[in-house]
């Protein structure tokens, strides 16, 4: 990442053009340039961003520890509103995308035909585009979140967002919030379970008021920090714990299902260790290789377990997240979650408070 003294000053020629943070890897860090306003093809969608916030995989990426195309305009978490549409788009709800809609969007893309699509698991489709994960081109030059504007191309998931739902609180759910709601449905989390969330971070925080909202009965939260148990308890936790305490209080809880976030492979093993009867672990956040990790298939027969791999989501989930954040009573603790925006123009402000972990999200203006 380029030192904040020295970060490369914004080309604005012509103010009025889209300023994007353009990421040329670790060792040349970010320009601020303008870009051309788009010509959008049939069925693209011109967006204004409002808001974006620095995931996990941005300061992976930004710290040279996951590969990424080059040049590109990394952030993926957003919300803006709608300022042109080439031909006919809809939205989930079945409506026309039309100017001055505020509006989210799925990570990737999806062709809706190829196997994948159809089976179900359209974020792995065989043709899909990731917006902060792909390299600019001559066509798609504004494919991030940490810009002005962001170019949605076809096959793009659409979701309208609330006036009311603040754009702090919005501008996760198209990673943080709908990853959750895709693990849970994949889960099977339904009324009654006994709920173990493993790492407490903005993730494992959605999941625990999720999970409260779809009425789990006990939700054990368990992470290293203890700052981020306590934020656990609040967002509706039954108990909390550290690592070494879990398999006691997953004995006594229950562990119907077993959702793992952290990606670290003791926690991962611990996940596989004490699910209950007939129990799921959701593995969420093991997205980069790492250490393997064992089990001892007579006692999964026995126990009649499952193991769900859960990576990104459905358009479907990505409505759902926003209909999550729109009603969850915990509305303002998510807003509280993320400290006031910098402006574009201090991204790696942004970046060293994201890798910092100050706050478990770090947010961009665009103002």
């Amino acid at each position: 990442m380029t030192d904040p003294s020295t970060a490369s000053s914004p080309d604005r020629s012509d103010a009025t053009l889209p300023l994007a943070a353009v990421w040329s890897g670790p060792d040349s860090g970010f320009s601020l340039v303008s870009q051309p306003r788009p010509e959008l093809a049939p069925g693209e969608v011109l967006v204004r961003v409002e808001l974006a916030t620095v995931c996990g995989s941005d300061v992976h990426t930004i710290a040279g520890d996951r590969p990424t195309p080059l040049p590109t305009v990394l952030g993926h978490e957003a919300v803006g509103v709608v300022e042109e549409v080439a031909g006919t788009v809809r939205l989930v709800d079945g409506r026309l995308v039309e100017p001055g809609q505020r509006v989210t969007w799925t990570i990737g893309t999806s062709c809706g035909s190829c196997r994948r699509c159809v089976r179900g698991v359209p974020q792995k489709c065989t043709g899909v585009r990731k917006y902060g994960h792909e390299a600019i081109n001559d066509h798609w030059q504004l494919n991030g979140g940490f810009a002005t504007h962001c170019h949605l191309v076809e096959g793009t998931g659409l979701v309208a967002v609330p006036e009311d739902v603040p754009a702090a609180v919005a501008a996760p759910a198209n990673c943080a919030t709908a990853t959750v709601v895709c693990a849970a449905r994949r889960a099977g989390l339904s009324a009654g379970d006994s709920v173990v969330v493993i790492g407490c971070g903005m993730l494992g925080l959605t999941a625990v008021a999720y999970a409260r909202e779809l009425g789990a009965e006990h939700i054990v939260a368990c992470d290293l920090d203890e700052g981020r148990r306590q934020l656990a308890l609040v967002f509706g936790a039954t108990a909390v714990c550290s690592p070494a305490e879990l398999p006691e209080l997953a004995q006594q809880y229950g562990a119907d299902i077993v959702i793992e976030l952290s990606g670290n492979s003791r926690a991962v093993q611990t996940a596989l260790d004490i699910v209950g009867l007939d129990g799921r672990v959701a593995l969420v956040g093991s997205v980069s290789p790492g250490p393997t990790v064992s089990f001892e298939p007579n006692t999964f027969v026995r126990n009649l377990s499952h193991v769900i791999g859960s990576h990104n989501y459905t358009v479907n989930d990505l409505d759902e997240a926003v209909r999550f954040l729109t009603r969850t009573p915990a509305q303002g603790l998510f807003a509280d979650l993320v400290p006031s925006p910098l402006p574009l123009t201090e991204i790696d402000a942004a970046v060293a408070a994201a890798r910092e972990g100050t706050a478990p999200r770090i947010a961009v203006h665009m103002d």
